[in-house]
């Protein structure tokens, strides 16, 4: 059972990232804008966070000084996704050229401002942020251990974030509007729906998601960033297109991968895999190859909105 609670957590603290940031991917695409700069977002909101937690914690101990770290990563980027939104909407570029810019501009950004500051590109902080055992909830039998216990805020973040979203896609006039334009963008302009703004707001959500997710990969997986986050923006597009661009779907997509990649990190520490010898580059490979196969058998039933990665020309009909 121990083994269970262990293999259940670790999936935890792999599969909120990725749903936070797919569920970001899926506001941008829905809108209409393809956002495959999701892994530079990721590594701007991760290094904008852990440096506030980096000066901050020294003043403000334990949960608030997360909690403003999560805010200060989602309006990172928000400002990195603008870069994205312009050229995509305004100066109707190429939305795969933009958002491999913005991914490959980054780390370079990220690494050359920590260099100013620190001298060296690390920015350690002391994790003080995992919950032992959350009250009352904690003590539930089966699912107090397996949930609630040797967690982190961050993942009931991730969960509350998926009720929003699926609420404000599918509930909201918002969320109407915003399919709409990634659906039948001539048909939304010719209603009065403003699809500039709308793939802007899309946009912009998917940046603050995917800002936020980055500081979430970091903080349970690490104690120190070093401007990378291990290719979980390009995993999560992957998430995304299982998902089928559905908040419902990219939560299993999310968990499965999830797995996938506890199992590669924490193989050593399962005993029935480690008796098996496999060398560790093998359990490091999985996640990858998955996705791989998935999406091999997957990208034949793909749902994607119908006017995603297409410029709109108001003037066009």
């Amino acid at each position: 059972m121990s083994i269970l609670y262990f293999l259940v957590q670790q999936t935890m603290f792999f599969s909120i990232p990725l749903l936070i940031v797919a569920l970001g991917g899926m506001f941008s695409e829905r809108s209409g804008v393809i956002n495959i700069a999701l892994e530079g977002i990721m590594i701007m909101g991760a290094f904008a966070g852990i440096l506030f937690i980096n000066v901050a914690q020294k003043i403000i101990p334990g949960q608030p000084v997360l909690l403003m770290a999560v805010l200060v990563s989602a309006l990172t980027g928000v400002v990195v996704s603008l870069l994205h939104a312009y050229a995509s909407i305004n100066m109707k570029a190429d939305q795969i050229i933009s958002g491999t810019a913005i991914n490959m501009l980054a780390p370079a950004v990220a690494i050359y401002i920590a260099r100013m500051i620190r001298t060296v590109q690390q920015i350690p902080f002391v994790n003080q942020f995992r919950i032992e055992k959350v009250p009352l909830l904690g003590d539930i039998p089966f699912f107090g251990p397996l949930l609630f216990r040797n967690t982190y805020l961050t993942t009931f973040i991730g969960f509350l974030i998926l009720a929003l979203s699926a609420v404000i896609l599918y509930k909201t006039r918002f969320g109407l509007r915003l399919r709409s334009c990634g659906e039948h963008p001539q048909a939304a302009d010719s209603a009065g729906i403003n699809v500039y703004v709308m793939r802007y707001a899309g946009v912009m959500i998917s940046g603050a998601l995917a800002g936020l997710g980055g500081l979430v990969f970091v903080i349970p997986t690490s104690t120190q960033f070093n401007a990378e986050v291990s290719g979980y923006g390009f995993l999560a597009l992957a998430v995304l297109i299982f998902g089928q661009w559905k908040p419902g779907r990219i939560l299993a997509a999310a968990f499965f991968f999830g797995l996938m990649k506890a199992i590669s990190s924490a193989s050593s520490g399962i005993a029935f895999l480690h008796a098996l010898s496999i060398p560790s580059v093998v359990y490091k490979m999985i996640p990858y190859v998955t996705t791989l196969v998935v999406l091999a058998f997957s990208s034949k039933m793909s749902q994607a909105p119908k006017a995603e990665g297409i410029p709109f020309d108001k003037g066009r009909r």
